[in-house]
């Protein structure tokens, strides 16, 4: 598991603990100092999220991610960059979060409401990419994260993101049909009759 925000390092010992003795635990941070914290089966990497030659080199440093945790720096080129760059690293039936994404919305981390360049209209896009392989026009195709991801799921604050194989749906009708009662020929003609009848007894 990678954490990429370490601070006081406490939710390191929190997964150590959850997930057992043979978790391998990363902790990224920018602040040299977290680096004593390391220990058994938790190991910190000093860096900035906010730099690509950074995060290329994570990737090459920690041979296998199933889950990643972003909790860093939480601006929207930190997350978004952390996103390119270290999902497609992520192991085929990985998890991907990314916490605090409520600063999407607050200007000091150039966030705004429906602003460009956020990470919630960043995350928006990729719902549609999830759903690439339904789409019949020829400007939007599958790509690597439509044949990657098996889910989205948004929380307040949270985006969750599933990783799996996936293949193209496909498409088919089970069972046998048959020609609803109310369409076969004649079925209204005897229903007027029938009603004709019931309102002639009653005069």
């Amino acid at each position: 598991m990678v954490e990429i925000g370490v601070s006081q390092g406490g939710s390191l010992q929190m997964w150590k603990d959850y997930f057992g003795p043979k978790a391998r635990i990363y902790g990224i941070d920018v602040n040299k100092d977290c680096k004593q914290l390391e220990e058994d089966q938790v190991e910190i990497l000093i860096g900035d999220q906010g730099d690509i030659k950074f995060l290329k080199q994570l990737k090459e440093a920690i041979p296998r991610i199933d889950i990643l945790l972003d909790d860093g720096g939480h601006t929207m080129k930190q997350q978004i960059n952390t996103f390119e760059q270290l999902y497609p690293a992520i192991s085929q039936n990985g998890i991907y979060l990314c916490e605090d994404v409520h600063t999407s919305y607050w200007k000091k981390f150039g966030g705004g409401y429906r602003r460009r360049g956020t990470y919630i209209e960043y995350a928006k896009q990729l719902v549609d990419q999830l759903n690439a392989w339904h789409s019949r026009e020829g400007n939007f195709k599958v790509d690597d994260f439509s044949r990657s991801a098996y889910g989205i799921h948004f929380y307040d604050s949270v985006v969750v993101i599933e990783k799996r194989n996936v293949e193209e749906p496909t498409h088919e009708r089970r069972g046998e049909y048959t020609t609803p009662y109310h369409s076969k020929p004649g079925f209204w003609k005897r229903v007027e009759r029938k009603v004709t009848g019931l309102q002639s007894g009653r005069k």
